[in-house]
């Protein structure tokens, strides 16, 4: 096999393969080839993916040769028709939201696998780059917000007085969710917690956090561990906790996401008016609408004294680890497609492989994407 790992675009800082993850694939005889410069703003130089074994290219000659196509962003509107039927793309491609991009690929007839559909079975948590990139957002998210609020999130007994603790309040608690929690306890803060799924009081409570329960949340076995779609008697009791603790709070994460639909919004502009002048709301789910009524994509709004950020990659502020794992989750789903002598060998009677793939021969292979596509 002839894997092509490809430069990211745009902002974009990491990279989806290192030089030591480049290396376990040329040990399962897998040749890498690497675009010029793609490991950049990761800190790995073209030197050190050569020294491991890869051949560095021009981004024509990936496309050209590449059996594997690699990368973390989804391709380019440039990129699509360069790829060929005869070869596989892999990144991440949010296929549950970006439907066209689907159609493109099912019109081309190109073989794709969304890193993002990744099952989230116990056989499949070291493939899950959504938990691993979940890690480093609701870690940078505690520390942004740290830094642009006002007050100290610790408590300080000084001379001067006692600085009271930050209150932080966060809505979701899921892998973010968790690792927010875990963060701003560290950093001595007060962490209150909403989250629709009761299954996850005791690793809240594990961590320091209180759990704010609301009661009649509806939940679904069958969703894989993610929140589903609640009833109107629900939204309007949760609706009211949770402004009754935002008003209390100092810092908000947002991190609640349902796949493939706009984000709930759980922060509506009343929740926000209410808020202390100085605090600071952080939207991990901006880019699909946010938490927050007021977030925009990739940008701060400042409304009444309360600063919203509205921040969707945060991964790419920490290129270097973020890459790192990302790399290490490729490598353990490839692990599942390379065969004997490092050839490609898509079994699709494996059900990572399979829920993974989203086009084949230009048919749709992932359930959720086709039942969103064939609506």
């Amino acid at each position: 096999m002839i894997l092509g790992l490809l430069k990211e675009y745009g902002t974009e800082t990491r990279v989806a393969l290192l030089p030591e993850t480049v290396k376990a694939f040329t040990d399962l005889k897998v040749q890498v080839l690497v675009e010029q410069g793609a490991g950049e703003k990761a800190f790995a130089s073209d030197a050190d993916y050569e020294a491991v074994g890869a051949k560095i290219v021009s981004r024509a000659e990936v496309f050209k040769q590449g059996e594997v196509l690699l990368q973390i962003q989804p391709p380019a509107k440039d990129d699509t028709h360069k790829i060929k039927d005869s070869q596989v793309w892999i990144s991440a491609f949010n296929p549950l939201w970006d439907t066209d991009l689907v159609k493109t690929f099912l019109k081309n007839g190109v073989t794709t696998f969304s890193l993002d559909l990744i099952p989230r079975t116990s056989r499949a948590q070291a493939m899950d780059i959504l938990s691993s990139m979940a890690t480093v957002a609701g870690y940078m998210a505690v520390l942004e917000a740290a830094a642009k609020l006002p007050t100290f999130f610790p408590m300080f007994m000084t001379a001067a007085g006692t600085i009271r603790p930050a209150n932080v309040l966060i809505l979701g608690a899921g892998v973010a969710g968790l690792q927010a929690i875990a963060t701003s306890r560290k950093l001595g803060a007060q962490v209150q917690v909403f989250d629709v799924r009761s299954a996850v009081k005791e690793e809240v409570m594990s961590l320091g956090g209180k759990f704010v329960e609301v009661e009649g949340a509806t939940e679904d076995k069958a969703a894989g561990g993610y929140a589903v779609e609640q009833t109107e008697e629900f939204k309007k009791k949760q609706q009211q906790a949770i402004n009754d603790h935002a008003a209390k709070a100092n810092v908000v994460i947002c991190t609640a996401q349902i796949p493939g639909r706009k984000a709930p919004v759980l922060l509506p502009k009343v929740a926000v008016e209410a808020m202390k002048p100085g605090s600071v709301i952080i939207d991990l789910a901006a880019s699909s609408g946010g938490n927050c009524e007021l977030t925009k994509d990739n940008e701060t709004v400042v409304y009444n004294g309360v600063t919203i950020i509205g921040q969707s990659n945060y991964p790419a502020q920490k290129p270097l680890d973020a890459s790192r794992m990302f790399g290490k989750n490729v490598l353990n789903f490839m692990k599942l497609i390379i065969g004997d002598e490092g050839k490609l060998n898509l079994d699709f009677e494996d059900d990572i492989v399979k829920g993974t793939c989203i086009t084949n021969k230009g048919e749709i292979y992932n359930e959720r994407v086709k039942a969103i596509i064939n609506k």
